[in-house]
Protein backbone atom coordinates (compact mmCIF):
# COMPACT_ATOMS: atom_id res chain seq x y z
CA UNK A 1 0.00 0.00 0.00
CA UNK A 2 1.44 3.27 -1.01
CA UNK A 3 2.03 5.72 2.31
CA UNK A 4 0.54 9.22 2.51
CA UNK A 5 2.01 11.51 4.17
CA UNK A 6 -0.12 11.97 7.06
CA UNK A 7 0.08 15.71 7.12
CA UNK A 8 -2.84 16.06 4.77
CA UNK A 9 -5.28 13.84 6.84
CA UNK A 10 -4.48 16.31 9.68
CA UNK A 11 -4.97 19.10 7.91
CA UNK A 12 -8.30 17.76 6.88
CA UNK A 13 -9.64 16.53 10.47
CA UNK A 14 -8.46 19.76 11.58
CA UNK A 15 -9.77 22.07 9.15
CA UNK A 16 -12.87 24.43 10.47
CA UNK A 17 -12.36 27.48 8.07
CA UNK A 18 -14.64 30.36 10.43
CA UNK A 19 -14.90 33.52 8.28
CA UNK A 20 -15.75 36.76 9.02
CA UNK A 21 -16.21 39.93 7.59
CA UNK A 22 -16.29 43.62 8.88
CA UNK A 23 -17.02 46.37 7.22
CA UNK A 24 -14.61 49.56 6.64
CA UNK A 25 -14.44 51.90 8.53
CA UNK A 26 -14.80 55.54 7.19
CA UNK A 27 -13.90 58.95 8.10
CA UNK A 28 -16.26 61.47 8.85
CA UNK A 29 -14.47 64.80 8.59
CA UNK A 30 -11.85 64.66 5.38
CA UNK A 31 -7.93 65.27 5.76
CA UNK A 32 -6.37 68.34 5.62
CA UNK A 33 -9.08 71.01 6.01
CA UNK A 34 -9.71 72.98 8.21
CA UNK A 35 -12.69 74.45 10.00
CA UNK A 36 -12.21 78.52 11.38
CA UNK A 37 -13.18 78.78 14.84
CA UNK A 38 -13.29 82.60 14.91
CA UNK A 39 -13.25 86.04 12.93
CA UNK A 40 -9.91 88.32 12.85
CA UNK A 41 -11.63 90.64 15.02
CA UNK A 42 -12.57 87.61 17.25
CA UNK A 43 -15.85 88.44 16.90
CA UNK A 44 -17.99 84.83 17.02
CA UNK A 45 -19.54 83.39 14.01
CA UNK A 46 -21.38 80.35 13.44
CA UNK A 47 -19.01 76.73 12.73
CA UNK A 48 -19.44 76.27 8.89
CA UNK A 49 -22.02 73.24 8.33
CA UNK A 50 -20.78 70.95 5.64
CA UNK A 51 -22.81 68.96 3.14
CA UNK A 52 -22.61 65.39 4.03
CA UNK A 53 -20.95 63.73 1.00
CA UNK A 54 -23.05 61.29 -1.38
CA UNK A 55 -22.46 58.05 -0.99
CA UNK A 56 -21.30 56.79 -4.57
CA UNK A 57 -23.30 54.30 -6.13
CA UNK A 58 -20.41 51.50 -6.10
CA UNK A 59 -22.06 48.52 -8.60
CA UNK A 60 -21.32 45.28 -7.86
CA UNK A 61 -22.59 41.81 -9.37
CA UNK A 62 -25.61 41.04 -6.68
CA UNK A 63 -26.86 45.06 -7.33
CA UNK A 64 -26.99 44.10 -10.77
CA UNK A 65 -28.86 40.91 -10.24
CA UNK A 66 -31.10 43.04 -8.38
CA UNK A 67 -32.57 44.50 -11.95
CA UNK A 68 -32.85 40.75 -13.45
CA UNK A 69 -36.49 39.38 -14.24
CA UNK A 70 -37.04 36.13 -11.81
CA UNK A 71 -37.12 34.47 -15.22
CA UNK A 72 -33.62 35.28 -15.77
CA UNK A 73 -32.25 34.32 -12.43
CA UNK A 74 -34.41 31.30 -12.62
CA UNK A 75 -32.50 30.11 -15.99
CA UNK A 76 -28.85 30.14 -14.72
CA UNK A 77 -29.28 27.85 -11.89
CA UNK A 78 -30.10 25.33 -14.75
CA UNK A 79 -27.51 23.30 -16.00
CA UNK A 80 -29.53 21.28 -18.93
CA UNK A 81 -28.69 17.45 -20.43
CA UNK A 82 -27.76 17.07 -23.79
CA UNK A 83 -26.08 14.05 -26.11
CA UNK A 84 -22.54 15.14 -27.01
CA UNK A 85 -23.58 14.04 -30.38
CA UNK A 86 -25.54 16.60 -31.35
CA UNK A 87 -25.36 19.96 -28.64
CA UNK A 88 -27.23 22.02 -30.86
CA UNK A 89 -30.33 20.45 -29.26
CA UNK A 90 -30.27 22.94 -26.24
CA UNK A 91 -29.72 26.16 -28.23
CA UNK A 92 -33.05 27.71 -27.38
CA UNK A 93 -32.02 26.67 -23.87
CA UNK A 94 -29.34 28.05 -23.88
CA UNK A 95 -30.37 31.24 -25.75
CA UNK A 96 -33.03 31.39 -22.81
CA UNK A 97 -30.32 31.96 -20.46
CA UNK A 98 -29.42 28.22 -19.09
CA UNK A 99 -26.34 28.44 -16.62
CA UNK A 100 -24.88 25.10 -17.91
CA UNK A 101 -25.03 22.08 -20.24
CA UNK A 102 -23.82 18.59 -19.11
CA UNK A 103 -22.89 16.48 -21.74
CA UNK A 104 -23.67 12.58 -21.94
CA UNK A 105 -22.63 9.56 -24.00
CA UNK A 106 -19.43 7.58 -24.82
CA UNK A 107 -18.00 8.86 -27.48
CA UNK A 108 -17.54 12.68 -27.98
CA UNK A 109 -17.41 13.84 -32.22
CA UNK A 110 -14.14 15.46 -33.49
CA UNK A 111 -15.97 18.88 -34.33
CA UNK A 112 -17.41 18.90 -30.49
CA UNK A 113 -15.12 22.13 -29.71
CA UNK A 114 -16.99 24.10 -32.70
CA UNK A 115 -20.00 23.09 -31.80
CA UNK A 116 -19.88 23.94 -28.19
CA UNK A 117 -18.29 27.29 -29.07
CA UNK A 118 -21.11 27.88 -31.65
CA UNK A 119 -23.80 27.31 -28.77
CA UNK A 120 -22.28 29.36 -26.28
CA UNK A 121 -22.32 32.45 -28.52
CA UNK A 122 -26.46 32.34 -28.33
CA UNK A 123 -26.36 32.86 -24.13
CA UNK A 124 -27.56 35.88 -23.41
CA UNK A 125 -24.92 39.38 -22.50
CA UNK A 126 -22.74 36.77 -23.57
CA UNK A 127 -22.72 34.91 -20.10
CA UNK A 128 -21.34 31.45 -21.48
CA UNK A 129 -22.42 28.32 -19.68
CA UNK A 130 -20.81 25.89 -18.08
CA UNK A 131 -20.12 22.97 -20.23
CA UNK A 132 -19.89 20.20 -17.78
CA UNK A 133 -18.77 16.12 -17.77
CA UNK A 134 -18.10 13.24 -15.96
CA UNK A 135 -14.54 12.21 -16.88
CA UNK A 136 -13.74 10.03 -13.79
CA UNK A 137 -11.99 7.26 -15.52
CA UNK A 138 -12.46 3.53 -15.88
CA UNK A 139 -15.81 3.44 -16.53
CA UNK A 140 -17.12 6.48 -16.33
CA UNK A 141 -15.51 8.21 -19.36
CA UNK A 142 -17.47 10.69 -22.03
CA UNK A 143 -15.08 11.60 -24.48
CA UNK A 144 -12.11 9.28 -23.99
CA UNK A 145 -11.68 9.12 -28.00
CA UNK A 146 -11.25 12.87 -27.79
CA UNK A 147 -8.66 12.76 -24.82
CA UNK A 148 -7.71 9.91 -24.30
CA UNK A 149 -8.24 7.46 -21.33
CA UNK A 150 -8.11 7.47 -17.47
CA UNK A 151 -7.57 4.72 -14.72
CA UNK A 152 -10.53 4.29 -13.02
CA UNK A 153 -9.86 5.78 -9.22
CA UNK A 154 -9.17 2.93 -7.28
CA UNK A 155 -6.51 1.54 -10.20
CA UNK A 156 -4.70 5.09 -9.84
CA UNK A 157 -4.76 4.79 -6.12
CA UNK A 158 -2.87 1.61 -6.31
CA UNK A 159 -0.65 2.00 -9.33
CA UNK A 160 0.00 5.69 -9.38
CA UNK A 161 1.68 8.16 -6.54
CA UNK A 162 -0.13 11.86 -6.33
CA UNK A 163 1.80 13.13 -8.33
CA UNK A 164 1.76 11.18 -11.42
CA UNK A 165 -2.28 10.83 -10.68
CA UNK A 166 -1.45 15.50 -11.45
CA UNK A 167 0.17 14.91 -14.21
CA UNK A 168 -1.71 12.15 -16.40
CA UNK A 169 -5.48 14.29 -15.06
CA UNK A 170 -3.43 17.34 -16.19
CA UNK A 171 -2.66 15.98 -19.58
CA UNK A 172 -6.29 14.80 -20.33
CA UNK A 173 -7.69 18.29 -18.83
CA UNK A 174 -5.51 20.46 -21.28
CA UNK A 175 -7.36 18.16 -23.88
CA UNK A 176 -10.75 18.45 -22.72
CA UNK A 177 -10.44 22.43 -22.37
CA UNK A 178 -9.53 22.44 -26.05
CA UNK A 179 -12.39 20.65 -27.02
CA UNK A 180 -14.96 22.96 -25.13
CA UNK A 181 -15.27 21.29 -21.58
CA UNK A 182 -14.91 23.98 -19.02
CA UNK A 183 -16.04 21.45 -15.92
CA UNK A 184 -15.65 18.00 -15.02
CA UNK A 185 -17.94 16.32 -12.58
CA UNK A 186 -14.64 14.79 -10.36
CA UNK A 187 -13.03 13.58 -8.58
CA UNK A 188 -15.04 11.03 -6.38
CA UNK A 189 -13.91 11.39 -3.10
CA UNK A 190 -16.27 8.49 -1.61
CA UNK A 191 -14.65 6.35 1.01
CA UNK A 192 -15.57 2.92 -0.53
CA UNK A 193 -14.41 -0.72 -1.01
CA UNK A 194 -17.28 -2.25 -3.05
CA UNK A 195 -17.60 -4.26 -6.34
CA UNK A 196 -19.63 -1.09 -8.13
CA UNK A 197 -20.65 0.96 -9.50
CA UNK A 198 -23.91 -0.81 -10.05
CA UNK A 199 -27.77 -0.81 -8.79
CA UNK A 200 -26.51 -1.30 -5.48
CA UNK A 201 -23.25 0.45 -4.82
CA UNK A 202 -22.94 4.11 -6.37
CA UNK A 203 -19.20 4.16 -6.34
CA UNK A 204 -17.01 1.16 -6.06
CA UNK A 205 -14.22 1.55 -8.58
CA UNK A 206 -14.80 5.17 -8.88
CA UNK A 207 -13.78 5.76 -5.32
CA UNK A 208 -9.77 5.75 -4.99
CA UNK A 209 -9.73 4.17 -1.50
CA UNK A 210 -11.68 3.29 1.72
CA UNK A 211 -8.92 4.99 3.51
CA UNK A 212 -9.79 8.56 3.99
CA UNK A 213 -5.58 9.47 3.68
CA UNK A 214 -5.88 8.01 -0.09
CA UNK A 215 -8.79 9.48 -1.05
CA UNK A 216 -8.29 12.62 0.33
CA UNK A 217 -4.37 12.70 -1.36
CA UNK A 218 -5.59 11.14 -4.65
CA UNK A 219 -8.65 13.55 -4.49
CA UNK A 220 -6.34 16.50 -4.57
CA UNK A 221 -3.93 15.59 -6.48
CA UNK A 222 -6.77 14.66 -9.30
CA UNK A 223 -8.35 17.97 -9.16
CA UNK A 224 -5.39 20.28 -8.92
CA UNK A 225 -4.24 18.41 -12.59
CA UNK A 226 -7.66 19.56 -13.88
CA UNK A 227 -7.04 23.19 -12.87
CA UNK A 228 -3.53 22.77 -14.25
CA UNK A 229 -5.36 22.24 -17.09
CA UNK A 230 -7.49 25.09 -17.35
CA UNK A 231 -11.07 22.72 -16.20
CA UNK A 232 -12.86 22.94 -12.96
CA UNK A 233 -12.89 20.21 -10.65
CA UNK A 234 -16.09 19.45 -8.68
CA UNK A 235 -15.59 17.49 -5.64
CA UNK A 236 -19.02 14.58 -4.70
CA UNK A 237 -20.45 13.21 -3.36
CA UNK A 238 -20.69 15.38 -0.52
CA UNK A 239 -21.11 14.75 2.83
CA UNK A 240 -19.76 11.47 1.27
CA UNK A 241 -21.44 8.58 -0.22
CA UNK A 242 -19.25 5.89 0.35
CA UNK A 243 -20.96 2.11 1.57
CA UNK A 244 -24.26 3.57 0.93
CA UNK A 245 -27.48 1.55 1.87
CA UNK A 246 -28.40 1.98 -2.05
CA UNK A 247 -27.54 3.48 -5.39
CA UNK A 248 -29.31 6.75 -5.21
CA UNK A 249 -29.85 7.08 -9.04
CA UNK A 250 -32.03 3.70 -8.86
CA UNK A 251 -33.96 4.37 -5.02
CA UNK A 252 -33.84 6.16 -1.81
CA UNK A 253 -30.62 5.14 0.42
CA UNK A 254 -28.51 6.61 3.21
CA UNK A 255 -24.89 7.65 3.77
CA UNK A 256 -23.04 5.90 6.76
CA UNK A 257 -24.49 7.69 10.05
CA UNK A 258 -23.35 11.08 10.58
CA UNK A 259 -21.59 10.13 13.81
CA UNK A 260 -18.96 7.62 12.02
CA UNK A 261 -19.16 9.95 8.06
CA UNK A 262 -17.85 13.14 10.17
CA UNK A 263 -14.89 11.24 11.37
CA UNK A 264 -13.76 9.46 8.31
CA UNK A 265 -15.85 10.23 5.04
CA UNK A 266 -16.04 13.77 5.36
CA UNK A 267 -12.53 13.89 5.68
CA UNK A 268 -11.11 13.67 1.89
CA UNK A 269 -14.06 17.03 1.04
CA UNK A 270 -12.17 18.90 4.07
CA UNK A 271 -8.80 18.57 2.58
CA UNK A 272 -9.93 19.76 -0.92
CA UNK A 273 -11.61 22.77 0.60
CA UNK A 274 -8.64 23.16 2.19
CA UNK A 275 -7.12 23.28 -0.95
CA UNK A 276 -9.39 25.59 -2.62
CA UNK A 277 -11.70 23.10 -4.83
CA UNK A 278 -13.93 25.86 -6.36
CA UNK A 279 -17.11 23.15 -6.52
CA UNK A 280 -18.96 20.88 -4.26
CA UNK A 281 -21.61 18.39 -5.50
CA UNK A 282 -24.36 17.63 -2.94
CA UNK A 283 -25.02 13.51 -2.72
CA UNK A 284 -29.08 12.35 -2.86
CA UNK A 285 -28.54 10.69 0.38
CA UNK A 286 -29.92 10.77 3.77
CA UNK A 287 -27.59 11.12 6.78
CA UNK A 288 -28.52 9.44 9.39
CA UNK A 289 -28.18 11.59 12.46
CA UNK A 290 -28.34 14.68 10.35
CA UNK A 291 -30.85 15.16 8.11
CA UNK A 292 -33.65 12.69 6.82
CA UNK A 293 -33.89 14.67 3.99
CA UNK A 294 -31.68 13.84 1.19
CA UNK A 295 -28.66 16.21 1.09
CA UNK A 296 -29.48 17.41 -2.00
CA UNK A 297 -32.56 19.22 -0.54
CA UNK A 298 -31.06 19.67 3.15
CA UNK A 299 -30.41 23.13 4.21
CA UNK A 300 -28.81 21.07 7.20
CA UNK A 301 -26.06 19.52 4.82
CA UNK A 302 -25.88 21.92 2.13
CA UNK A 303 -26.34 25.46 4.92
CA UNK A 304 -25.44 24.51 7.88
CA UNK A 305 -22.33 21.69 7.66
CA UNK A 306 -20.69 22.67 4.41
CA UNK A 307 -21.44 26.52 4.30
CA UNK A 308 -21.23 27.68 8.00
CA UNK A 309 -19.45 24.73 9.93
CA UNK A 310 -16.27 24.08 6.98
CA UNK A 311 -16.38 27.34 5.77
CA UNK A 312 -16.94 26.43 1.88
CA UNK A 313 -17.33 29.75 -0.28
CA UNK A 314 -17.53 28.50 -3.72
CA UNK A 315 -19.91 26.58 -5.80
CA UNK A 316 -22.83 23.81 -4.31
CA UNK A 317 -23.96 22.11 -7.11
CA UNK A 318 -26.83 18.68 -6.84
CA UNK A 319 -26.01 15.61 -8.31
CA UNK A 320 -29.20 14.30 -10.39
CA UNK A 321 -32.84 15.88 -9.17
CA UNK A 322 -34.18 12.94 -11.61
CA UNK A 323 -32.52 10.54 -9.60
CA UNK A 324 -34.99 7.48 -7.85
CA UNK A 325 -33.77 8.76 -4.47
CA UNK A 326 -36.10 11.98 -4.86
CA UNK A 327 -38.56 10.72 -7.54
CA UNK A 328 -39.59 7.74 -5.13
CA UNK A 329 -40.38 9.78 -1.93
CA UNK A 330 -42.81 12.36 -4.14
CA UNK A 331 -40.41 14.93 -5.50
CA UNK A 332 -40.41 15.61 -9.55
CA UNK A 333 -38.17 17.86 -10.93
CA UNK A 334 -39.81 21.26 -10.80
CA UNK A 335 -40.40 20.50 -6.62
CA UNK A 336 -36.80 18.82 -5.77
CA UNK A 337 -35.30 22.02 -7.74
CA UNK A 338 -36.92 24.54 -5.70
CA UNK A 339 -36.39 22.67 -2.39
CA UNK A 340 -32.51 22.50 -3.45
CA UNK A 341 -32.09 25.77 -4.38
CA UNK A 342 -34.29 26.73 -1.04
CA UNK A 343 -32.08 24.75 0.87
CA UNK A 344 -28.84 26.34 -0.22
CA UNK A 345 -27.38 25.16 -4.02
CA UNK A 346 -26.71 27.22 -6.69
CA UNK A 347 -26.91 24.73 -9.66
CA UNK A 348 -29.13 22.03 -9.97
CA UNK A 349 -28.88 18.75 -12.38
CA UNK A 350 -31.25 16.88 -14.02
CA UNK A 351 -31.59 13.81 -16.34
CA UNK A 352 -34.50 13.78 -19.18
CA UNK A 353 -35.43 12.10 -22.72
CA UNK A 354 -33.98 14.63 -25.42
CA UNK A 355 -37.59 15.34 -26.64
CA UNK A 356 -38.63 16.43 -23.18
CA UNK A 357 -35.63 18.40 -22.32
CA UNK A 358 -37.69 21.62 -23.21
CA UNK A 359 -40.30 21.10 -21.79
CA UNK A 360 -38.82 20.17 -18.53
CA UNK A 361 -36.39 23.11 -18.61
CA UNK A 362 -39.11 25.44 -18.95
CA UNK A 363 -41.32 24.02 -16.01
CA UNK A 364 -38.55 23.82 -14.03
CA UNK A 365 -37.51 27.63 -14.29
CA UNK A 366 -41.44 28.34 -13.95
CA UNK A 367 -41.69 26.50 -10.34
CA UNK A 368 -38.67 28.86 -9.35
CA UNK A 369 -40.46 32.00 -10.51
CA UNK A 370 -43.28 30.53 -8.98
CA UNK A 371 -41.85 30.15 -5.49
CA UNK A 372 -40.61 33.80 -5.00
CA UNK A 373 -43.79 35.35 -6.14
CA UNK A 374 -45.38 32.25 -3.24
CA UNK A 375 -43.05 33.49 -0.67
CA UNK A 376 -41.47 30.40 -0.69
CA UNK A 377 -38.09 30.87 -2.36
CA UNK A 378 -36.50 34.19 -1.14
CA UNK A 379 -35.55 36.24 -4.49
CA UNK A 380 -32.04 36.96 -2.59
CA UNK A 381 -31.65 33.37 -2.13
CA UNK A 382 -31.91 32.96 -5.56
CA UNK A 383 -29.89 36.34 -6.42
CA UNK A 384 -26.67 35.12 -4.21
CA UNK A 385 -26.86 31.28 -5.83
CA UNK A 386 -26.79 33.40 -9.48
CA UNK A 387 -23.98 36.02 -7.99
CA UNK A 388 -21.67 32.23 -6.49
CA UNK A 389 -22.45 31.10 -10.27
CA UNK A 390 -21.04 34.02 -11.95
CA UNK A 391 -18.59 34.42 -9.39
CA UNK A 392 -17.82 30.53 -10.78
CA UNK A 393 -17.49 31.46 -14.45
CA UNK A 394 -15.73 35.00 -13.50
CA UNK A 395 -18.33 36.71 -14.65
CA UNK A 396 -18.05 40.61 -13.58
CA UNK A 397 -21.45 42.60 -14.79
CA UNK A 398 -20.31 45.89 -13.71
CA UNK A 399 -17.27 45.61 -16.32
CA UNK A 400 -16.91 47.44 -19.04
Amino acid sequence: MRTVAPGLLAVAAATTILASCALPGTSTSPSGSAVPTSTPSGSASPTPTLAPTPTPNVCTNPSVLATWSLTRLAEQTLVVPVEESNVAAVKAEIAAGAGGVILFGSSAPVNLGSSLHALSLTAPGGITPFVMTDEEGGVVQRMANLVGSLPSARQMASTMSAAQIRQLVTTVALRMHAAGITMDLAPVLDLDNGVGPNNRDPDGTRSFSLNASVAAADGVAFLQGLEAGGVIPVVKHFPGLGQASANTDVSPATTQPWSVLRHAGLLPFQSAIAAGVPVVMIANAGVPGLTTLPASISPAVMTTVLRQQLGFQGLVITDSLSAGALVDIGYSVPRAVVASITAGADMVLYTAASAQVASLTASTAAALVAAVNAGTLPRSRLVSAVSNILTAKHVNLCAG
